[in-house]
């Protein structure tokens, strides 16, 4: 990020600069499964279903009603291991949106060597500009494609939701 505008001193530490936290959630191997196309982002979280599925499928073998209705135990158990992808799911959106207010503000607040200490400065024209770029050119299309899923897997767990009260 000095690269950009060298005469312009940075009282920022280094890993607190929104590009280089930008960087660090690339290389994050949790953070880059929505940043993946086109598969991605849907085969951990297809896995996370599966590796859920019997957990809750046995979790609602408990229900009385549920046991003696295997069609609805078996949408129920489906139905509610969609809720650790949409966990996962918000995670991922928190944590891309963090870096996205990050690089569209004009202003860092940053800490220079603790929590008591925060500090306020203001981004030069050319960082803003580099930013901003990474802002809408690689952040978000991610934040895009996560809220996307987001909305199908919410859409699922009431689509689900609807049909095993209809049954």
């Amino acid at each position: 990020m000095d690269q950009v505008c060298p005469s312009t001193p940075c009282p920022v530490p280094a890993n607190q600069r929104p590009l280089e936290e930008y960087r660090q959630l690339c290389a994050s191997w949790f953070f880059t499964w929505p940043a993946e196309v086109p598969h991605g982002l849907i085969r951990p979280l297809a896995l996370c279903w599966l590796v859920s599925f019997p957990l809750c499928l046995l979790i609602a073998s408990g229900s009385w009603p549920l046991r003696h209705n295997p069609p609805r135990l078996v949408l129920a158990a489906a139905v509610s291991a969609v809720l650790p992808a949409v966990f996962l799911l918000l995670r991922q959106w928190l944590g891309w949106n963090y870096v996205l207010r990050r690089l569209r503000s004009e202003r860092v607040e940053y800490e220079e060597s603790g929590w008591y200490d925060g500090q306020v400065w203001e981004k030069p024209l050319a960082w803003r500009q580099q930013d901003l770029l990474v802002a809408s050119h690689e952040v978000r299309p991610v934040l895009a494609r996560l809220e996307l899923v987001l909305a199908v897997a919410i859409a699922l767990i009431l689509l689900g939701t609807g049909l095993c009260q209809a049954l």
